[in-house]
């Protein structure tokens, strides 16, 4: 499977834009996820990069290394949440930067955990990007990034229970169709509000866990 190396630059892009006008003010503010200011989550999407990299350039040296120690992630957070806005927007341009010119340099996709990386990267930043609540939304994902998110996803489905894409043809899983647009699709599945909810011949199902992500 080709990693979406110009896909993701092009959500860090998207992120970097997001950021250009935010304030100090805004940092401090709540996001969409329960407990977490501005400032935690760009906290924990910059170092998220930064981590990722160090595991990629120790693996190109024949090195292993884990993304965090125990304890480690929580307290970068929170040390580093409470920087100003320039300082996070400096610091989520270097380090996604870094991230996409390592990436960049790698010529051998099959070492262990490098391609399946790429495509938790690339859910991290646009689910993200909505979570920071400045004004992306799921409408905004690109189809491609609608798709792969429904892909990775649909194992939240419950049984005999199928999504059915109604501006693609694609259809996930058997059963009774829960259908909409695929970035409708995404959003319910990645439990986040959709433009339009899906319909289903019912209630929307509830879903199951999170599918487990890759370490790195």
């Amino acid at each position: 499977m080709t990693p979406p190396l110009a896909a993701v630059a092009a959500a860090h892009q998207q992120l970097n834009d997001v950021l250009t006008d935010l304030t100090d003010a805004q940092v401090a503010q709540p996001t969409l996820l329960p407990g977490w200011t501005r400032g935690h989550l760009l906290a924990h999407i910059t170092d998220a990069a930064r981590a990722r990299a160090r595991v990629v350039e120790h693996a190109l040296r024949g090195k292993h290394v884990d993304m965090w120690i125990p304890g480690e992630r929580d307290a970068i957070i929170e040390t580093t949440a409470s920087r100003t806005a320039a300082e996070h927007r400096a610091a989520v341009a270097e380090h996604a930067g870094h991230l996409d010119e390592v990436w960049a340099g790698v010529d051998d996709w099959s070492l262990p955990g490098f391609t399946s990386a790429v495509f938790t990267r690339w859910r991290e930043v646009w689910i993200h990007l909505v979570d920071l609540d400045l004004g992306v939304r799921p409408a905004d994902w690109t189809a491609d990034f609608s798709c792969h998110a429904v892909d990775f996803l649909q194992a939240r489905l419950p049984t005999g229970v199928a999504a059915v894409a109604t501006d693609l043809p694609r259809r996930w899983g058997t059963g009774v169709d829960v259908s909409g647009t695929v970035r409708d699709l995404a959003a319910w599945l990645a439990g986040r509000d959709a433009a339009t909810p899906p319909v289903f011949a019912a209630a929307l199902p509830d879903l199951g866990p999170w599918p487990a992500n890759p370490q790195f």
